[in-house]
């Protein structure tokens, strides 16, 4: 017997009261106390403020109090600010399209006014004094001020107490308020700011004296707010996409600095991305910098780095969220593409230096190489050949070493101007020992080597253009439950996924079935590697998931490659591997990602046998 639930009684369709459309606003926008933050910071921005400073009582829900030098707001357009989609930033459809101000949706204050105690006190430039408004009353009297304007919120989520025991302790909503600070500091290095906490001063940035994004004034702003360590352990980003007239396509500018690999974390904790001067977490930029790294970041580690992205604003939509964090690209495959080689060109330089080799050093294209003079002949070694796995031969891979003898004076000459050195011995047949004038390097040699071998390869498969990777049918396809996302790309990119040595076809309207995959990787699992490429596919373009798929193979290919632990090297060899390290793009790390080297200074030497004291 089935028994039927009640009728729902009939609800009447109403208008709800503007205040209580002001609370609903309200929970979007103030999240907690950072959010006030955020919001009122972004309106001392727009006001052309030189110095902001924040005061906080019980980490922000007491109090918040944001102070700027800008422009001020009028006597009587005080009471407007107060009110919803009141706003200064925009006034058409137009305006809207192309925002260059933080804020422009007009709902922060008055969402803020909702649910706590505000007051505004603000001065202009020609007037005789500043006026303070009563966010409750509209009581509006005149009070003494500098130029500029004061945004005090008392007692956060008065009248909304359920969302009020939703917030972490003061500690932990201080840290956010910083954060939120932190985040605008570094996108404006011509302003300064202050965070004052239960009259305490807790953090600091000067303004920079050179204005605007001036190099100089970032670097300063960056080593101020993430450390001198943060400086230390990146490098700089800055690149720019060519305009196409015909397509009527503007430049897009990246630049900042990304940390080394060996400045990765645990979490993706310090990860700052900036869009025209605003903070944003975004998908597609994410993306883009984390594949930039991928030949050189180690497991799960997330990089570091603060990168800006310069963007024509009409082809950007800010308006995708109250919060304003989000963005939406018009043209996402341009903007993956510019962030992504941007970083990537920005960590092909090996930090050793790069030393200029002559067409004499670079004669044997897959030896080492060493600028001494020295006969040529082959190791004991057997050369090694391998089948790539796109269906023709890689080409000789055996090493040409220089063994001639060669007097250590015309070694030791230029070891000065060599980034790694020269080379002194070998240890338990692993390591490479080498002298340079900060004091000792260590070298991994197979994980040196690997790398080298891997670039080649790439260089080498790049000048032969686009071969698609041979591939094994299955006895019996592989089907899995996929979703009606995952049919519709695997339907679209059936070309792409042919190149990539995959057959994937559709059993049912909700299964798919894998019927082939690439000749190397018969023994994986063929379902995992269908969803991974399937993914990959529907969430950036083509020739990304091309290229990262024959790295892997060709990854693979230089591990087997590289010259192996236990071999045996003559100096010359060595040196011949240092000097090729320093002329390869990413030998500071292996294809999976290790160091291939240390630096030992000769201080932290003299330390170890406490010299000096």
């Amino acid at each position: 017997m089935i028994v039927h639930a009640p009728a729902p009684p009939r609800r009447a369709i109403r208008e709800l009261p503007d205040e209580l459309i002001s609370q609903i606003a309200a929970g979007e926008v103030v999240e907690r106390p950072a959010s006030v933050v955020r919001e009122l910071v972004d309106n001392a921005l727009d006001a052309g403020a030189t110095q902001i400073t924040v005061r906080l009582l019980a980490g922000g829900v007491r109090l918040i109090a944001v102070e700027d030098d800008g422009v001020g707001i009028l006597r009587e357009e005080l009471p407007i600010a107060l009110k919803r989609h009141a706003t200064s930033k925009i006034a058409s459809l137009l305006d809207l399209e192309s925002v260059a101000t933080m804020g422009f949706r007009g709902e922060a204050l008055a969402a803020i006014n909702s649910i706590a105690d505000c007051a505004i006190l603000s001065r202009v430039a020609d007037a005789d004094h500043a006026y303070w408004l009563d966010g409750r009353s509209g009581e509006l009297k005149p009070v003494a001020r500098s130029t500029g304007t004061t945004v005090e919120v008392k007692e956060l989520f008065f009248s909304t107490p359920a969302r009020r025991k939703f917030l972490k302790t003061d500690a932990t909503e201080l840290s956010h308020c910083v954060e939120a600070v932190r985040r605008h500091a570094l996108a404006r290095p011509d302003v300064g700011f202050a965070i004052w906490h239960e009259g305490k001063l807790v953090e600091q940035w000067r303004r920079c004296e050179n204005r605007g994004y001036a190099l100089a004034a970032l670097e300063q702003r960056l080593a101020d707010v993430l450390g001198a360590d943060f400086i230390e352990r990146s490098v700089w980003v800055d690149y720019q996409t060519s305009a196409s007239r015909a397509e009527h396509t503007p430049q897009i500018r990246v630049w900042g600095r990304a940390g080394i690999p060996d400045a990765a974390r645990a979490r993706a904790d310090q990860q700052f991305c900036y869009v025209n001067g605003r903070f944003v977490r975004d998908k597609v930029v994410t993306h883009a910098a984390r594949s930039a790294y991928e030949d050189v970041l180690h497991g799960q580690r997330q990089p570091v780095y603060a990168l800006y992205i310069e963007i024509d604003p009409a082809r950007v939509d800010v308006n995708v969220h109250p919060t304003k964090i989000e963005v939406r690209f018009r043209d996402s495959r341009d903007v993956h593409q510019a962030v992504r080689h941007a970083v990537q060109d920005a960590l092909a330089a090996p930090r050793a230096g790069q030393v200029a080799s002559s067409e004499a050093d670079l004669a044997a294209p897959d030896s080492f190489t060493t600028p001494l003079p020295a006969t040529p002949i082959y190791a004991s070694q057997p050369a090694m050949h391998f089948e790539a796995e796109v269906g023709h031969r890689v080409s000789d891979l055996g090493m040409l070493w220089s063994a001639s003898p060669a007097p250590v004076e015309a070694l030791a000459a230029p070891a000065a101007t060599w980034p790694l050195g020269r080379a002194l011995a070998q240890l338990q047949g692993v390591y490479i020992l080498a002298e340079n004038a900060q004091g000792l390097v260590i070298v991994d040699m197979h994980a040196a080597h690997e790398r080298i071998v891997y670039e080649r390869l790439k260089n080498q498969f790049a000048s032969q253009g686009s071969v698609g990777l041979a591939s094994q049918p299955l006895l019996i396809p592989l089907t899995f439950a996929a979703t009606p996302a995952e049919v519709a790309t695997a339907q679209a990119h059936a070309d792409t996924l042919a190149t990539l040595g995959l057959d994937i076809s559709a059993f049912s309207p909700r299964t798919l079935a894998v019927r082939a995959v690439p000749t190397a990787l018969v023994q994986g699992d063929a379902t995992e590697l269908a969803r991974s490429v399937l993914a990959e596919l529907a969430q950036t373009d083509a020739s990304t998931v091309l290229e990262r798929a024959r790295n892997e193979l060709l990854a693979t290919m230089a591990c087997h490659g590289a010259v192996r632990a236990n071999r045996r090297l003559s100096i010359e060899e060595m040196n011949g591997l240092l000097r090729q390290m320093e002329a390869t793009d990413r030998s500071d790390q292996c294809n999976h990602g290790r160091p291939t080297w240390r630096q030992i200074s000769l201080r932290e030497l003299d330390t170890l046998f406490m010299r000096g004291r």
